[in-house]
Parts: C-alpha cells; sequence; structure tokens
C-alpha cells in the first residue's frame, strides 16, 4: 500500500519538518494528537508539539532532513496505522553526515471532512519496548 493516500500526507509533513516550517505542519496534527519526543517523554496538544518540534531542531543543531523508507497502511473505518522507516539525516557533534533510520508508527484519523490528521506519532515504534 505503499501509494496510500497517507503518503503524500507524510511527505508533506516531512517537507515542513525539513523547513522548520512548525507552524503549517500543525495542520497535520489532531488538536488532540501525541509526539513521542523521546522514550518516556511525550508531547500531546499543538501547541506541546510545536515547542517539541522547535526543540528537537535545536538537539539536531537545525539541520535535519527526514525522509521516508518502506511504508505499510493498514486502514480500519477511519483510523489508519501506519508502519515505516523514518530516515533522519543530520550530522553529528563533529560535523560528519549521519542517517538515523527508525522504524516508525504513526495512528492517523479521518475527519468527516475526509483529511487524514496524526493522532499519535511515534517515530520510535516498538523499540520503545526496549526501555
Amino acid at each position: 500500500m505503499s501509494d496510500h493516500e497517507l503518503k503524500q500526507v507524510i511527505q508533506a509533513a516531512d517537507r515542513a519538518i525539513t523547513a522548520e516550517d512548525f507552524e503549517s505542519l500543525m495542520d497535520f496534527y489532531a488538536d488532540d494528537a501525541t509526539l513521542v519526543v523521546k522514550p518516556g517523554l511525550y508531547a500531546t496538544g499543538k501547541p506541546q508539539i510545536q515547542r517539541a518540534f522547535v526543540a528537537i531542531a535545536a538537539h539536531f543543531k537545525n539541520q535535519m532532513k527526514v525522509r521516508q523508507g518502506e511504508m505499510k497502511v493498514i486502514e480500519g473505518g477511519d483510523t489508519a496505522l501506519v508502519i515505516m522507516e523514518t530516515v533522519l539525516d543530520t550530522v553529528d557533534a563533529e560535523g560528519a553526515d549521519v542517517s538515523i533510520v527508525r522504524r516508525a508508527t504513526y495512528v492517523f484519523r479521518k475527519t468527516d471532512a475526509g483529511k487524514w490528521l496524526c493522532v499519535i506519532d511515534n517515530s520510535y515504534g516498538t523499540t520503545l519496548l526496549d526501555g
């Protein structure tokens, strides 16, 4: 299902993250969405999520580019589970290029108007079980 409409939604969100356009990025989230910032730390609601993305960008010295690897979408009613590889290209402390690959899980809900909104953004996927 790599041609699912959610692929384009996620690509647009990734472009907003890479451009650090966090205000526009909030259009992809439900008002009650939750972002896994890191294991054990969650941001809930658009204001917290936006602040978290600003902090994440600063953590990566404003040099992060987000892209997608393989993606699977499982739909049930107005809800979709997205399992995918998320790739974060950035630089390490010495300035060398590095790519971080995660097997992410996302939950989307379709609005009555037919728009998909992210309600759970978990770029760590099942590795949350490891710690």
